[in-house]
C-alpha cells in the first residue's frame, strides 16, 4: 500500500506485530474522508483505508446545512472547497402531481430561523478534494490506498485489518464508511433492512437564462421529486426521480432533447435551458442497519442508512455520523477509556438511530405519498404543507428538525463545541 504520514509505523504481514491505531475508517466517500480528519484533527492516531485506481465520476451536489458547514470549517476542510459552493436562501415546494388533491405551494426561507442561508449546494467531486487536501497535512494520519478489500476480523480488544497484500495492522475502532454494500459491517455481523424502489435518479447539472435567486425548487410528481438546486452563477443542480424505465429513456437523449425534456417539466421557471452535463442515473433504495455499531465497528454513512433524495438528508446524516463517533471516541480517550468499547458502540448507536430514524421515516412517507398516490397519503402530505402555511411556529419546529438543528454543529443535543482541539495523551 502506497502510505504517507507516520512512515514510523510499518505495517507487516503479521498481526501480532501490526502497527496499532486508535481508529481506523474504511472507504473514501465524504463521509468516510470526513470522519478521518475529524477523529485526527482530534489528536486520535488514524488509518484511512481507501480503494486504489480511477474512481467513477461522481456527479452529485450536496445541499450541507449550516451544521455541516461548520463542522467542516472546524476540521479544516470547508475553506479549500467554500468558493465552489452556493447559498440557497430558500426551498420552494410545488405540487406538480396529477393527484385531485393538490398541496398548496410552501416555501422556505432562511429568515424565518434567523439563519443567513438554508444550506450551502456543492459537488461532492469538490468536497472530497477538499478533504484530501486538509487531510495531507494530518500528522497524526496514515493514508492507506489498496487494490481489493481488505479482509476485517474483531478481535478481543481490537480489530484486525488485513490489507490484499497480507500486510496487517490492529484498530480499537473501526469506522465503516464504506458504503451500502458495506464489507465492514457484513464483518460485525450487522444486518440490514433494505427495500429497492421503483425509481431511479438522474443527476445532472444545467445553465439557464432567468437566475435562480438562491432558491433551490423541488416539484413533487406522480414517480417522485424534480429538484433544482443553485450552483454558482446562472447554474443549477438536478436530481429528478423517475420510472426506471423512463429515466433510462431521458438518459440516452443526446443534450438538447433532454434540455427540451427537462424545461417543459420545469414549466419556464428557470426560462431557457442551455450547457447539459453529464448524466448519472442510479436505481434509489432504503436501508437501514439493524444496530449502527457492534464488534467495535462504528456504521457511517450509507453503511448505516440509504434514504431517498428528499430533503437534502443524505449526505447531511453521515457527516453527523462523523461528527458524533468523533465526539465519543475523544471523550473515551480523554477519560482513560476505550474507543471501541461497548458502552461508546451503545451510545453512539442510540445517539445516531434517533436522529436517523425520524429523518428516515418522515423522508419514506412523503416519497410514499408521491410514489403510491395513495389518498390517505395524499391527505397527510397536502394537510402538513397547509399547517405550515398556516402556523409559522410549526413552519419553523419543522424546519429546524429537518435541518438538523440548522447552526448547530452535527451532534445530537445541541453540543456547544465543535471538534475539541487534540487531547494529551497519558504516557503509556
Amino acid at each position: 500500500p502506497q502510505a504517507q504520514g507516520h512512515a514510523a509505523m510499518p505495517l507487516t504481514a503479521s498481526p501480532s506485530a501490526a502497527a496499532s491505531f486508535d481508529a481506523a475508517v474504511a472507504g473514501g466517500g465524504v463521509a468516510g474522508l470526513a470522519a478521518a480528519l475529524a477523529l485526527a484533527k482530534s489528536g486520535l492516531r488514524v488509518a484511512l483505508v481507501v480503494r486504489g485506481g480511477a474512481p467513477a465520476p461522481d456527479l452529485r451536489t450536496a445541499a450541507l446545512f449550516p451544521a455541516s458547514v461548520r463542522f467542516l470549517e472546524a476540521i479544516g476542510a470547508w475553506q479549500g472547497c467554500a468558493a465552489e459552493a452556493a447559498p440557497l436562501r430558500a426551498i420552494r415546494i410545488l405540487d406538480d402531481t396529477s393527484w385531485l388533491l393538490k398541496a398548496p405551494e410552501t416555501v422556505f426561507t432562511a429568515a424565518e430561523v434567523g439563519e443567513a442561508e438554508l444550506a450551502s449546494n456543492i459537488a461532492n467531486a469538490a468536497l472530497v478534494r477538499a478533504l484530501s487536501a486538509a487531510l495531507e497535512e494530518c500528522p497524526s494520519l496514515i493514508k492507506l490506498t489498496i487494490a481489493g478489500t481488505p479482509h476485517y476480523q474483531p478481535a478481543s480488544g481490537c480489530v484486525v485489518l488485513t490489507l490484499p497484500d497480507g500486510a496487517a495492522f490492529t484498530t480499537k475502532l473501526l469506522v465503516a464508511a464504506d458504503g451500502r454494500d458495506s464489507p465492514a459491517r457484513e464483518a460485525a455481523g450487522i444486518g440490514c433492512k433494505r427495500r429497492k424502489l421503483d425509481q431511479t435518479a438522474l443527476v445532472a447539472t444545467f445553465a439557464h437564462a432567468r437566475p435562480h435567486q438562491d432558491v433551490s425548487t423541488e416539484l413533487h410528481r406522480d414517480a417522485g421529486p424534480l429538484t433544482t438546486v443553485p450552483l454558482p452563477g446562472n447554474r443549477s443542480s438536478l436530481v429528478w426521480v423517475e420510472r426506471p424505465r423512463e429515466a433510462e429513456r431521458l438518459a440516452k437523449l443526446d443534450g438538447p432533447g433532454f434540455l427540451a425534456e427537462l424545461q417543459s417539466r420545469l414549466h419556464g421557471l428557470l426560462g431557457e435551458l442551455s450547457m447539459p452535463g453529464p448524466r448519472m442515473a442510479f436505481p434509489l433504495q432504503w436501508l437501514e442497519a439493524e444496530t449502527f455499531a457492534r464488534a467495535r465497528t462504528a456504521l457511517i454513512g450509507e453503511a448505516a442508512h440509504v434514504l431517498p433524495p428528499i430533503g437534502a438528508q443524505g449526505l447531511n446524516l453521515g457527516l453527523r455520523d462523523a461528527g458524533e463517533i468523533t465526539r465519543l471516541a475523544l471523550a473515551a480517550l480523554q477519560s482513560g477509556r476505550d474507543p471501541g468499547a461497548e458502552d461508546v458502540l451503545a451510545a453512539y448507536d442510540a445517539a445516531r438511530r434517533a436522529d436517523t430514524r425520524s429523518r428516515s421515516f418522515t423522508v419514506d412517507i412523503l416519497n410514499r405519498s408521491l410514489e403510491s398516490g395513495a389518498l390517505p397519503l395524499q391527505l397527510a402530505r397536502g394537510l402538513g404543507l397547509f399547517a405550515m402555511n398556516l402556523s409559522p411556529a410549526f413552519k419553523r419546529a419543522v424546519m429546524w428538525h429537518g435541518a438538523g438543528g440548522l447552526g448547530l454543529p452535527p451532534t445530537p443535543g445541541g453540543a456547544a463545541r465543535l471538534i475539541p482541539p487534540p487531547a494529551r495523551r497519558a504516557a503509556g
